[in-house]
């Protein structure tokens, strides 16, 4: 993920905004994102006003330090564009945990019954945690990026569902391959 981007992005839907406000506002809107650091947000702050996507728009004083505002200049706004209009290519290689706890399941236990036995409490995890994003959806209240935010995690938890039957369905064929 481009945390200049996603900046560039909250800033534009905000308008002008505190460093502060826009890390609170990336941590909210972009929920299944690991929350940024403050350290990580100055430090993004300082690159993108050096490139020029974004210019001090004010400074106050609350009892402490100065608090600058930021605001999106043109180029800032050209450049989420031309971001925005780019396709994300396709992942070259699966880096999932899952993935690597799987395989090394199917290559590593000594016996069948070991690796179904992980992958049926893989599968029991999956299914609490479709259980709860469920909830979220049905419970009302939930706002649009909430409900954008769990339709992308079940559809993915779904996907791993659907290769961990797959894989269980091939386990006695792969164990033949790793005895080989």
């Amino acid at each position: 993920m481009s945390t200049t981007h996603a900046l560039l992005g909250v800033l534009a839907a905000r308008g002008i905004s505190h460093g502060y406000e826009l890390k609170r506002e990336h941590d909210r809107r972009l929920l299944g994102v690991k929350p940024l650091a403050f350290g990580q947000m100055y430090t993004t702050l300082a690159r993108m006003l050096r490139d020029g996507y974004i210019a001090e728009a004010e400074h106050q004083r609350v009892g402490g330090p100065d608090r600058v505002a930021y605001r999106l200049t043109p180029g800032g706004h050209t450049e989420l564009v031309n971001w925005l209009s780019q396709a994300v290519p396709p992942a070259a290689y699966v880096s999932a945990q899952l993935f690597v706890k799987v395989i090394v399941a199917l290559i590593a236990t000594p016996d069948e019954a070991t690796a179904r036995s992980f992958l049926a409490t893989q599968r029991a995890a999956h299914l609490e945690r479709m259980r709860e994003l469920t909830k979220t959806k049905t419970a009302g209240g939930a706002s649009v990026t909430e409900l954008a935010v769990a339709d992308y995690l079940l559809n993915h938890l779904d996907a791993d569902l659907r290769w961990m039957a797959t894989t269980l369905d091939r386990i006695s064929q792969l164990r033949s391959e790793v005895a080989a």
